[in-house]
């Protein structure tokens, strides 16, 4: 007996961008490990990527989130 059942059909307004096949899916159709979401809207899910590199270059540029540089002896 499975303890986890596979969802082979998504909620109707869930929406999902999957990575290997580069399209939107209502639904997840895909597994979880590939794919963006939910989303509200189809139209968010079509800018998954660009949300995602939007959020990628605010955390890299974020000072915040960034240790200082350790000294060359302590990566020993």
């Amino acid at each position: 007996m499975a303890l986890f059942k596979k969802r082979t059909v998504g909620k109707p307004g869930e929406w999902y961008y999957c990575l290997v096949h580069q399209k939107v899916e209502e639904g997840p159709e895909c597994p979880a490990k590939d794919r963006f979401g939910p989303y509200a809207t189809r139209e968010e899910a079509q800018h998954a990527m660009d949300t995602a590199k939007e959020r990628n270059l605010e955390w890299e540029t974020d000072p915040k989130w960034h240790d200082k540089a350790m000294p060359p002896e302590a990566d020993a």
